[in-house]
């Protein structure tokens, strides 16, 4: 009786003809893939509540529901759980950083963090063969209660709040540096009124100016990349947000900074993947953060949907993968935090993989031929492919779980672990 390694073997070799008959290279493929990191984003683990001794809610445009029991509570906590998850996620990928997450041992205010409060997570990176990325945290904060932060008409708030920015600069240069590629540092901020504005234009005057204040060094950019991140509408500012796609978008192309674009940043009915062709004729990179909106201002696990599907096609139909960081942005405690990290990052594998074995340049020749009915053939054919063997083979050939066996290591891990923690301060 042949083993599960070979039934696995046997139906990849099966694949990559099928694949082969397309034109398509299997083994090239998996090659790329092996390449491509996802910045796993560290708030899951935590119900974004980090590690400054607050325990409140969150606020600031931010909630997490949910109360399953496993959340992590310190960093060895959180650490110990990182490196669970990735064992369990085929390749070598990132870890994206909240500026709260640092390890401050005693009070220490946002202005006044450093390069030595991260040093912990920066040695442990470098254990564990990972690079990081890194976010301002504009929330959270006595500083943020009415839901301004640079964009506040405070002189004094907003000067707090660029000195926080200025501080996570020169942590992410720092880290970008001690890990030999850059560390990209991301600046969302939740400013924006729940009910109509009588100026708009008001606050997002202040926002340029407390931006251009934050990036008045110039930074190595082998050591740090400065993205952007915008937003339609979120809690507590379903009227108005400051720092909308248009603003973004104009100040990443006039000021060369990385874009970022979230899933789950615009109404409902609109993909982010359109955009990414249109964006990337402007400005030099692209940061994603994938994620998955339900219905209203939500980040739910990643799925093998047919948004994220789309949004990696169009990152390798535009041979766009070497401008496009991806990362994700999720937090759910209503399941398993680590299974939701395992979940998330698979998915997004799995959609990178399933471009990558288009036969692209197929597909836009009959484009450019004006042939659309082999076109639509093709890309409907695809979807049928036998794209699970060969997944399930590249997860085996780098040695972690084949299908749902990973939700077996989890079970485990939850019995043995996890249940000293307790339950999560957050509600359903």
């Amino acid at each position: 009786m042949a083993t599960s390694e070979q039934i696995i073997e046997r139906a990849f070799e099966s694949a990559r003809q099928r694949y082969a008959d397309l034109g398509v290279d299997v083994d090239a493929a998996i090659r790329r893939l092996g390449t491509v990191p996802i910045s796993v984003h560290c708030w899951q683990g935590d119900d974004v509540i980090g590690f400054e001794g607050r325990e409140e809610s969150l606020g600031n445009g931010l909630a997490v529901t949910g109360n399953y029991p496993g959340r992590a509570r310190t960093p060895g906590e959180l650490r110990e759980d990182l490196e669970f998850a990735f064992s369990l996620i085929p390749g070598k990928h990132r870890l994206n950083l909240h500026a709260l997450y640092g390890e401050f041992h005693g009070p220490v205010d946002r202005d006044e963090i450093g390069v030595e409060h991260f040093r912990g997570w920066i040695d442990w990176a470098a254990d564990q063969g990972l690079s990081l990325d890194f976010n301002p945290s504009f929330f959270s904060h006595e500083n943020a209660a009415d839901g301004f932060t640079l964009a506040h008409v405070d002189s004094k708030i907003r000067q707090f709040w660029i000195d926080h920015a200025v501080a996570c600069r020169k942590i992410a240069a720092a880290m970008g540096e001690a890990q030999g590629n850059p560390c990209v540092n991301n600046f969302w901020i939740p400013d924006g009124y729940k009910d109509s504005p009588a100026s708009r234009k008001a606050p997002r005057q202040r926002l340029i100016e407390s931006l251009d204040q934050i990036f008045t060094e110039p930074l190595a950019p082998a050591h740090t990349l400065d993205a952007v991140e915008c937003k339609l509408f979120g809690i507590g500012s379903e009227s108005y947000v400051v720092g909308s796609h248009e603003f973004y978008m104009g100040y990443a192309m006039t000021r060369n900074k990385v874009l970022c674009l979230d899933a789950g940043h615009f109404h409902p009915t609109e993909g982010i993947a359109d955009k990414i062709s249109s964006v990337l004729l402007y400005v030099p990179e692209l940061l994603l953060h994938v994620s998955r909106g339900v219905r209203w201002d939500s980040d739910h696990v990643v799925t093998y949907n047919d948004e994220v599907q789309s949004i990696m096609q169009e990152i390798v139909r535009g041979d766009y993968l070497d401008r496009v960081h991806i990362g994700l942005d999720f937090f759910d405690a209503s399941i398993n935090r680590v299974a939701a990290w395992a979940i998330g990052t698979r998915n997004t594998l799995k959609a990178v993989l399933a471009a990558l074995l288009e036969p692209t340049e197929t597909l836009q020749q009959a484009e450019r031929d004006g042939d659309y009915t082999t076109r639509l053939a093709l890309m409907e054919e695809l979807k049928t492919m036998p794209l699970g063997a060969v997944w399930d083979y590249y997860c085996q050939s780098t040695g972690v779980p084949v299908g749902a066996e990973w939700l077996e290591r989890v079970r485990e891990y939850e019995t043995a672990v996890q249940p000293t923690r307790g339950s999560s301060v957050q509600v359903p």
